[in-house]
């Protein structure tokens, strides 16, 4: 399998984490050490200011009826994986704002919407679609609608990004943003 690792700048990635396949880090994401991230049938692209915590892993999977080329997996901007959850996907996206509590599971076919909550320990296999801001906890998995939206991880994210490389070896950026080129640089003259 070829490793394509595109890190934007402002995302902080720990060296001690397992990236396979074609993936891309979106700028403001933290990701923790322990961290699997594996691309096997297709690209996964994680949008900006995602945090991915231990022990967490997201899988693109092979599926019987891959498309060639393979889609795209997609993660929305601001999802927060907690420690030791689990997301297996063969679909192409996962929206945004949501929360994958401690040690969650969320099989292949299950389609994620925007702004939901899968809480600690549940585990969904059986093929369904969240609806946005489905809240899913206990034992026995009750199912609700989210009342208010979920809140902002910003603060936390800004504090990840600065304590992190105190403590762990961090990958570096290796996409830039684009220089604008000699043309676009020259005033245009004057008629």
């Amino acid at each position: 399998m070829a490793h394509n690792i595109k890190i934007l700048p402002g995302a902080t990635v720990c060296e001690d984490c397992t990236l396979e396949g074609d993936i891309t880090i979106g700028g403001g994401t933290v990701i923790h050490p322990r961290v699997s991230i594996i691309a096997e049938g297709g690209p996964i692209i994680i949008a900006e200011y995602c945090i991915i915590e231990e022990y967490s892993t997201i899988i693109h999977k092979k599926s019987d009826k891959q498309e060639n080329p393979p889609k795209p997996l997609f993660i929305g901007a601001h999802n927060v994986f907690e420690v030791a959850c689990k997301l297996e996907s063969i679909y192409g996206h996962v929206g945004e704002s949501n929360v994958f509590e401690c040690r969650s599971f969320v099989g292949e076919e299950v389609k994620v919407g925007s702004g939901c909550v899968i809480g600690a320990a549940c585990t969904l296999t059986a093929p369904q679609i969240l609806a946005d801001n489905t809240v899913i906890w206990g034992s026995e998995h009750h199912v609700r609608e989210a009342l208010e939206k979920q809140p902002s991880q910003l603060l936390q994210l800004d504090f990840l990004s600065k304590v992190m490389p105190n403590y762990h070896r961090l990958r570096k950026p290796n996409v830039h943003k684009r220089q604008p080129s000699r043309q676009s640089q020259e005033p245009s003259p004057k008629p």
